[in-house]
């Protein structure tokens, strides 16, 4: 249970705000990723191959997933549960190459600077992407992926009864998990024709947070003060967040909010924050190194550590933690 939202102010303003909800705990750390690193697809040998064209700065989970995270062309790649989403068939002896879930949004990140260019080159179908269970878990991944870049164009990624499906718009700038994004362009319309300021759903279901995020993103001031501008689209990520502990009988996939973020994709500052520490802090990527020759770095997060401020010089140089395959 995830919502995201992009904000888009004067002057080439703009933030794309995420909250990241799970039924457990989903341990996070934060990487620094450089240009010119090596990946495969994970999926034994008939993985796609690629060299990073780009530097990223993002939030891992479990050390072996990119959920969510800003390379330093300021395009956002954010992952978000979809339970409806069902994916092609992946045959390891076939001819088409594939991709695990955990890379879908690295491969954006790594790959690509602009929406334009994510939409062209998944449009090809080049590689399948391939799902599998958390580890430990009985849950089987199913998520779509959300682009955003630096202009403020959107495109959303979804695999509904084993096809791609692409929705690419600049006004595509509200999602939530669940349902299709075709069906939440209907609520979108339904919710056009009440007055927000006479009456909005207050439940944390998906349709509803994705009124009110509708709503409150288009209420907030339109600004280039990036300290109001930030301050915003948090308030309005908030609002749409799921209560600590909180849960529905009968609903397993309501999930607690753990954390946040606010990408600033004008000014290229990542901003974090957890709900189990009392501070926002962020990375400036116009701080980081993201030459080959830098190395990886990491922002240790585990056991609810604290930072405050801008934390690039935090970040540790370390080994790439391996992401999970198939």
């Amino acid at each position: 249970m995830c919502t995201r939202i992009v904000y888009k102010g004067p002057n080439s303003t703009v933030l794309t705000g995420r909250t990241m909800d799970f039924s457990i705990e989903i341990p996070a750390n934060q990487w620094v990723f450089p240009r010119g690193m090596a990946r495969n697809g994970e999926v034994g040998n008939n993985s796609i191959t690629w060299v990073s064209k780009y530097g990223s700065v993002m939030v891992s989970s479990w050390d072996i997933s990119t959920p969510d995270g800003m390379n330093e062309k300021g395009l956002v790649a954010n992952m978000l549960w979809l339970v409806e989403s069902e994916y092609a068939k992946f045959d390891k002896d076939g001819d088409k190459k594939g991709l695990a879930i955990s890379l879908w949004a690295q491969y954006a990140l790594d790959n690509f600077a602009t929406v334009a260019e994510v939409v062209e080159a998944f449009k090809k179908k080049d590689f399948a992407i391939v799902s599998d269970f958390i580890p430990g878990t009985n849950k089987f991944t199913t998520v779509h992926l959300s682009i955003s870049d630096a202009t403020g164009n959107n495109a959303i990624f979804e695999y509904i009864g084993g096809q791609l499906v692409i929705h690419h718009d600049p006004s595509y700038t509200v999602m939530t998990n669940d349902p299709t994004f075709e069906e939440q362009l209907a609520i979108t319309k339904y919710w056009k024709n009440i007055p927000g300021k006479t009456f909005l759903p207050g439940s944390v279901t998906a349709a509803d947070r994705f009124a009110r995020a509708s709503f409150f993103l288009n209420a907030i001031p339109q600004t280039d003060n990036t300290r109001i501008a930030v301050a915003s689209v948090f308030s309005v990520i908030r609002n749409v967040s799921v209560p600590y502990g909180f849960q529905i009988e009968g609903y397993p996939n309501l999930s607690t909010t753990r954390w946040r973020v606010v990408a600033d994709q004008k000014n290229l500052v990542y901003y974090f924050e957890s709900a189990l520490t009392p501070n926002i802090f962020w990375v400036d990527l116009k701080k980081i190194d993201f030459d080959e020759k830098a190395g990886v770095k990491k922002l240790d997060l585990s056991n609810n550590k604290t930072y405050s401020g801008e934390t690039s010089i935090e970040f540790k140089t370390t080994e790439p933690f391996k992401f999970i395959g198939v």
